[in-house]
C-alpha cells in the first residue's frame, strides 16, 4: 500500500495552466451626504418675516442654518393701518415717518411730520430744535442742518470744531505756563 502511494506521488499527469486575463471594472459610490438646510416655513401673509436657509458641503464638514429676517417697512405699515382703523390718524403718520423717505416727502410737501403732538409749523419748529430726532438717512436732515449752522455763524456763536481748537490752545498755553487771555 505504501508502494503504490509512492508510486502514485510519481507519477503524475503534466497539467499546465491557461493563460487567463480578467479585466474588470469596480464602480464605488462614496459621495458624501448633502448639508441639508432646514425648512424655515412663513406661510402666514400677516407676517413681516422672509425666510432664509443655506447650505455648504465638503467632503468632511457639511453646515447648514436658516433664520428669519424682519421686513420693518411692512411693519411700519401694519401698524399704521391699526392705527388708522382705529381713529388714530396723527399717530398712525406719526409711525411712517419713522422712514426718512416718508419723513422727507411729507416735509416736502408742506405738512411736516407730527412732533409730539404738534402738526404744522408747531411741528416743523420742534422738528428744527431736536434734530436728533429725525430718522437717519434723511435729506430735510443735511438741508435743516446747513440752516441752522449758517445762523449760528451769523450770531456769531462757534462750532464744535472752533471751541475744541480754542480749547486745545489753551491746554497747550496752560502747560507750557503761559497765562493768555481768549476773548
Amino acid at each position: 500500500m505504501l508502494r503504490l502511494i509512492i508510486i502514485l506521488l510519481f507519477v503524475t499527469t503534466q497539467v499546465f495552466a491557461e493563460t487567463n486575463t480578467v479585466s474588470s471594472t469596480v464602480v464605488t459610490n462614496s459621495t458624501p451626504p448633502t448639508a441639508s438646510s432646514p425648512s424655515v416655513v412663513v406661510n402666514n401673509s400677516d407676517v413681516c418675516k422672509t425666510a432664509v436657509a443655506g447650505a455648504v458641503q465638503t467632503q468632511i464638514l457639511g453646515i447648514s442654518s436658516g433664520i428669519t429676517v424682519t421686513d420693518e417697512n411692512c411693519e411700519r405699515i401694519k401698524l399704521a393701518r391699526s392705527l388708522y382703523a382705529s381713529g388714530m390718524k396723527v399717530a398712525s403718520v406719526s409711525i411712517l415717518c419713522q422712514d426718512p423717505r416718508v419723513f422727507d416727502s411729507m416735509t416736502m410737501a408742506g405738512t411736516p411730520c407730527p412732533y409730539m403732538g404738534s402738526i404744522g409749523v408747531d411741528a416743523e419748529t420742534g422738528w428744527k430744535e431736536n434734530m436728533d430726532m429725525i430718522p437717519e438717512g434723511s435729506l430735510i436732515y443735511a438741508k435743516w442742518n446747513d440752516e441752522v449752522n449758517q445762523i449760528k455763524v451769523k450770531e456769531g456763536v462757534e462750532s464744535d470744531g472752533a471751541k475744541l481748537a480754542k480749547f486745545i490752545i489753551a491746554a497747550m498755553v496752560m502747560h507750557s505756563g503761559i497765562v493768555t487771555f481768549f476773548p
